[in-house]
């Protein structure tokens, strides 16, 4: 018998968007001015992050339910910063206030440290249109 393999697995998706935020920072990084890619690429990485934060819910979840509390509380702690950091870049994002983006970049860039960027994988397609989405999806949360 074989194995099956879970493709909505929340490690799995926290690994994937923990290699786009990686990637995204290091293209941000080297951008000159803040144009309508960086404003997607942003938008990106605030998806990226809110996606994460997610995924712990749904991890630690699964811990409680086999009484794993100690395990799912000390999960819940080590990734905490994730979902005040996509609050933060969706605040941005919705006052249109850019001029914070490096400093929230600088706040990012510690909890990605560890994941080793050789070969940049994610395209362009990959962040386009991003802004106007999170833009309208903010605008319908509001509602």
């Amino acid at each position: 018998m074989s194995r099956v393999v879970n493709p909505n697995n929340p490690g799995k998706i926290r690994n994937q968007n923990r290699r786009t935020i990686a990637e995204l920072l290091r293209r941000l990084s080297q951008q000159q001015k803040i144009d309508d890619e960086a404003k997607d690429m942003a938008a990106a990485i605030a998806i990226a992050l809110r996606q994460i934060d997610e995924s712990i819910l749904v991890t630690v979840a699964a811990w409680e339910k086999r009484d794993y509390w100690t395990k799912a509380d000390r999960f819940m702690r080590e990734w905490e910063w994730a979902g005040g950091a996509a609050a933060e870049m969706e605040a941005m994002i919705q006052a249109n206030d850019w001029g914070q983006l490096p400093l929230l970049m600088a706040g990012l860039f510690p909890h990605f440290a560890d994941v080793n960027v050789k070969k940049m994988t994610r395209t362009p397609a990959d962040w386009i249109g991003s802004h106007r989405l999170i833009k309208r999806t903010l605008a319908e949360a509001a509602k």
